[in-house]
């Protein structure tokens, strides 16, 4: 199975696109509309759309991974720079030992037990060093064996309408394929939680 991975520069000049970037259902319905109508339930999962959005020497980025081929026409004209280009090359290369480079903002986090009381079943966010070990294990369960991690905390994201706020952490470094199918199906599904809301997508680039 393949990948398309589709990076917008937006025009922040424009007020759809301003206001895309301020309401992440609305971004999300944005990137929707690039996959087939009628998926019915799950469509994000169906079709396999992620997205990310970060800073760059260019200015903000975003970047959308979908498992159906977007069409691009469905954008508003104009609404920024586009590229796309597909993961297939990439991910059939993947072999165990091989050496990649690793970005994805993420959501870490945990559900407490039952030792926890009144608050057994909530969903605890993790931050700091507690973040970056849940990475590393969700990493191996994955098939990527993290060599270096650096996380770098971001703004958390509230769902439209309700008071839960999902703690975002992105994670960059290297990191060694233990299990190439594994691996793939990470790129494709996404890891943890929030995807709807802009994490979960896994990148990566082959490292020397």
């Amino acid at each position: 199975m393949t990948a398309w991975l589709m990076r917008i520069l937006p025009d922040l000049r424009r007020r759809d696109v301003n206001d895309d970037l301020a309401d992440l259902d609305r971004l999300h319905k944005r990137l929707m509309s690039l996959v087939p109508d009628g998926l019915g339930e799950n469509a994000r999962a169906k079709a396999g759309v992620l997205f990310r959005l970060e800073e760059t020497r260019q200015g903000m980025q975003l970047l959308v991974q979908s498992t159906v081929k977007p069409d691009i026409g469905r954008l508003p004209d104009g609404y920024g720079e586009i590229a796309v280009r597909e993961l297939g090359a990439l991910l059939d290369r993947l072999r165990p030992g091989a050496r990649v480079h690793y970005r994805i903002a993420a959501n870490p986090s945990k559900r407490l037990g039952k030792s926890a009381g009144k608050d057994a079943g909530k969903v605890k966010p993790l931050r700091g060093a507690a973040a970056e070990e849940w990475w590393v294990t969700k990493a191996a369960s994955h098939g990527l064996a993290v060599a270096t991690v650096t996380s770098q905390p971001r703004p958390d994201i509230r769902a439209k309408g309700t008071a839960v706020r999902h703690a975002v952490v992105r994670f960059d470094g290297i990191g060694v394929v233990t299990d190439p199918d594994a691996l793939r199906a990470a790129v494709l599904t996404g890891i943890g939680r929030g995807k709807s809301y802009g994490c979960g997508l896994l990148s990566l680039a082959w490292a020397r």
